[in-house]
């Protein structure tokens, strides 16, 4: 039984603890703020409640895996999930909407064709092929086995198998998301559909490789889940009860200042009140500033290896309590897709980055009476991405945020009718909220590895240049979003009961 430290109390972080645990190590986790679940939070205020961080759970297979893995009860006895259906309500610029069934490919054809003209849906549907095939090439590299020490062979090749486009005297094919909306699916609404799965993901898709098409595939494919009874919050407090269940030991407002490391080994951590905790594992669930520091500035990885990402993307979130309860047939997400996207996508990834006037902007509409005082009230969450902190100042200021959380309410009143006239109040969290509840300097979120484009979408691999010292979480493989911190603590602990011969799930 070996003694091992985990510094964050981050999903991905709690996915290896518990999977170590119930391999028959001790395990710690330090925390530096006062509880768990990292980016998965909640807001509550005068009966109202709120996630602060995802607010809705595609491919639960991860999670369902982990709760069959560690214990007797499964994750459906411990959280009520639910499908989310519609899967989500579209409102495209030109002021045509459609509502897409949750997991139904024919569905999802059916509903395009009649919202937006015979022929759509069935181009939707061939390219969703295409993203399978995209997905059964990449599944496993990508999400279910360490990084390969050849991962160059993954940056080099682009798995997306693009239809051939004629264009003047020569025949292409798509290398970036935004060319496989223009060139196969051929109708701006659709490629507004297919472009915002990688802008929710602070992703801009004129530069994103062809592959980012994984992403839609899993939530057509797989559906979008819920958790009843107080949103994905509920899921952090579960991971976190199952941790508990295993014996693994929290101590919360515990910061880790550095990483001890004996002949080319790590031997334990520090903590800020000057203790030192030893440990022949460590894993670090940090940020890649942070775990630097930790090592004292040393390099963590190795010249070969692929580098770490820093910045990126982040989330403005508002947060709407609302007089009146949900209306019947409500649906739980409505995206109200911007008016001018490539403006938009200019303001956002620019050399000036910032938010458009009128962004494309996600709705969440839980039907949850966990989360309002009674069935007279609603809670409303507005989501937008935005440019990560910077140092420019007139970022986090109020006024900044007030402007901005205004423009965010007039874009959703689109899709809530009479939501002035509703409105009891709203809060505002920016990227510095964020960074505040990740640890993150720049509130920056972590996109998902993906494949092809020179490599610089994929994540520095779970083990490090230091014996014993290794990553989880959506700064290392396989990258940001839910499930992938999941399989993200599955791969570490593989690593740590196995070593180094590890190659994944089976």
């Amino acid at each position: 039984m070996a003694r091992i430290a985990v510094i964050g109390a981050g999903m991905g972080a709690m996915a290896a603890a518990a999977r170590l645990a119930v391999a028959g190590h001790r395990v710690v986790v330090y925390e530096r703020t006062r509880t768990y679940g990292g980016a998965l939070g909640r807001f509550e205020r005068d009966g109202f409640s709120f996630d602060t961080g995802p607010g809705l759970l595609p491919l639960p297979a991860v999670w369902r895996d982990l709760f069959v893995k560690t214990g007797k009860e499964p994750l459906e006895s411990c959280v009520e999930l639910v499908q989310v259906d519609p899967s989500s309500r579209h409102v495209f610029a030109d002021g045509t909407a459609v509502s897409l069934p949750n997991a139904s490919r024919a569905g999802v054809v059916a509903a395009l064709d009649a919202a937006l003209g015979a022929g759509a849906g069935q181009r939707w549907g061939d390219f969703l092929v295409r993203a399978r095939e995209t997905w059964d090439r990449t599944r496993r590299p990508l999400l279910e086995e360490p990084l390969w020490p050849n991962w160059r062979v993954l940056a080099e090749r682009e798995p997306y198998p693009a239809v051939p486009h004629k264009r003047l005297l020569r025949t292409r094919r798509a290398e970036t998301l935004a060319e496989v909306g223009a060139w196969e699916l051929r109708d701006a609404r659709l490629a507004a559909l297919l472009e915002g799965h990688a802008l929710a993901h602070g992703l801009d898709p004129r530069t994103a490789p062809a592959n980012t098409a994984v992403l839609p595939y899993m939530e057509y494919a797989f559906g979008v889940w819920y958790v009843r009874g107080g949103g994905l919050r509920e899921l952090a407090r579960a991971v976190y009860e199952r941790c508990l269940a295993r014996r693994v030991e929290f101590r919360f407002g515990a910061e880790v200042t550095g990483i001890v490391e004996k002949d080319g080994r790590v031997a334990g951590v520090e903590l800020a009140e000057g203790a030192l905790e030893e440990a022949e594992f460590v894993v670090s669930g940090v940020a890649p500033e942070v775990l630097e520091r930790l090592c004292g500035g040393a390099p963590v990885r190795g010249a070969d290896e692929v580098p770490a990402r820093r910045g990126g993307s982040s989330r403005l979130t508002v947060l709407l309590a609302l007089r009146g309860g949900r209306p019947e047939g409500t649906a739980h997400r409505t995206v109200v897709h911007a008016a001018d996207r490539e403006a938009e996508l200019d303001r956002l990834f620019g050399a000036a980055p910032g938010m458009a006037a009128r962004p494309t902007v996600t709705v969440l509409r839980p039907e949850d009476p966990a989360l309002v005082p009674d069935a007279d009230h609603e809670a409303v969450t507005l989501s937008v991405t935005v440019p990560a902190l910077d140092g420019a100042s007139d970022r986090a200021t109020t006024e900044v945020s007030a402007r901005r959380a205004e423009q965010l309410i007039d874009v959703a009143a689109r899709a809530v009718p009479d939501l002035r006239d509703r409105l009891l109040w709203h809060e505002v969290r920016t990227p510095a909220e964020v960074a505040a509840d990740t640890g993150v300097a720049d509130g920056a979120i972590p996109v998902p590895a993906l494949a092809g484009a020179g490599g610089r979408l994929l994540h520095p691999s779970n083990g490090t240049r230091t014996e014993g010292l290794f990553t989880v979480g959506g700064w290392s493989h396989p990258g940001g979003g839910l499930p992938h911190a999941g399989m993200s603590g599955a791969l570490v602990a593989g690593l740590v009961v196995e070593g180094p011969g590890f190659r994944g799930s089976q």
